[in-house]
């Protein structure tokens, strides 16, 4: 499944909700959680049933951000996410722990956020659990937890580092969070380069105007294709003559290097198909 959006979509705005069947991303998550005021969250659901009979966002994965677990409206948000079949994926926030039978009590995809301190402290325990297949992290959150400023854990490589190496230890997508400047798409390139150079695969977005970029950043260029087969091609050949290494536009290539290029070509491929 491809997450290089993931579009954030408020749960009781009935016309964003009808915008985002037509946009490109692809992910949407209805967001019960922060985008709803407290007082019309009960309200939110029963209204959000009824539109989920009427609006079809196709192949795109539909995932519900429910309110923390066991805070006091958690229950009723997994009894709505759990009769409701367009919805694939639960994503969890400010997530320290996740119930061993929640995947098996759902039957959802698990996308646990990491917002907190002891989140990042527990992120391996977190995303080795059964039904997580991606993981991202909210910087606003995660900054008040410790007590420091957003824009610094905007662009924190630490928690990235720490975040996109153990969801590859396990197999799990890392999706990078949100960028807050809407007007700022140059600053939203920069920073969805920067983690898809760590090793995330998406982002979260929050705008329609963010998802083009986040699509095209997280999407392997014609040049980097034609690098990647050029590569490849050069070191099979030499494989052949049982060479394990080779010299090409003046730089070593070598195993490591033939593995990268064939994942940006089986990249390329799954998102041309898709």
């Amino acid at each position: 499944m491809l997450r290089r959006s993931q579009l954030f979509v408020p749960a009781n705005d009935e016309r964003k909700l009808r915008k985002s069947i037509l946009l490109d991303a692809d992910s949407v998550i209805l967001d019960l959680e922060d985008a709803v005021p407290l007082e019309e969250k009960s309200n939110t659901r029963a209204t959000l049933a009824s539109l989920m009979k009427q609006l079809d966002w196709g192949k795109r994965e539909v995932c519900v951000r429910i309110n923390k677990l066991g805070s006091d409206y958690s229950k009723e948000d997994l009894d709505f996410v759990k009769r409701e079949e367009k919805v694939s994926s639960l994503v969890l926030p400010k997530t320290e722990e996740i119930p061993k039978d929640l995947q098996k009590k759902t039957g959802k995809i698990l996308l646990p956020l990491i917002e907190t301190a002891m989140g990042v402290l527990r992120v391996e325990d977190i995303v080795r659990c059964e039904g997580v297949e991606a993981v991202s992290y909210g910087p606003a959150d995660l900054a008040y937890s410790v007590g420091g400023r957003t824009e610094a854990y905007s662009g924190s490589i630490s928690v990235k580092t720490s975040i996109v190496v153990a969801a590859s230890a396990y197999g799990v997508d890392a999706v990078d969070g949100v960028f807050f400047g809407l007007e700022d798409l140059d600053g939203f390139r920069k920073e969805a380069m920067q983690s898809r150079d760590l090793g995330f695969v998406g982002k979260h977005v929050i705008h329609p105007s963010q998802i083009s970029v986040a699509n095209d950043v997280y999407t392997p260029s014609k040049e980097e294709i034609t690098s990647a087969k050029k590569l490849a091609e050069a070191y099979e050949n030499a494989a052949k003559g049982k060479v394990g290494a080779i010299r090409m536009e003046g730089k070593l290539v070598d195993a490591v290097h033939y593995k990268r290029a064939k994942a940006t070509l089986e990249r390329a491929e799954r998102i041309s198909s898709s």
